[in-house]
């Protein structure tokens, strides 16, 4: 039988799919500096509101084959959840347009960011 050296170049230097020597030597593409300001391009939000108080009130709707008279407390706790969910982020809004900076926010929107990083400019 021939071996055929197509068999043998998955091995060579300069196959990915050798194993990687360690350490792996560090090659700067880009001079390691920050930018002077943040794109908001990810500041939407991501999370569901009241998903409990929601998961409640469909059971109860199950359970009681979606009479809506006997899940009223269920339905008065999804809807008091909602209301301070939608003014919470109403203000959250509010403090993001007026470019107010809360102490200990561990999110910060690309506003406030770019404000910080305007009082304390990166160091060339």
């Amino acid at each position: 039988m021939r071996w055929s050296p197509s068999l043998f170049s998955a091995a060579n230097q300069r196959s990915a799919r050798r194993p990687q020597v360690e350490p792996v030597p560090f090659q700067m593409l880009l001079p390691l500096k920050l930018k002077k300001t943040v794109s908001g391009k990810n500041d939407r939000q991501r999370e569901a509101a009241c998903m409990q108080e929601m998961a409640v009130m469909f059971a109860c709707f199950k359970k009681s084959e979606f009479d809506q008279q006997q899940c009223l407390k269920e339905v008065a706790a999804f809807q008091g959840c909602y209301k301070e969910y939608k003014e919470k982020a109403s203000s959250l809004r509010q403090q993001e347009r007026q470019g107010i900076l809360v102490p200990g926010e561990k999110k910060l929107t690309h506003r406030q960011m770019n404000q910080l990083l305007k009082a304390f400019p990166p160091q060339s």
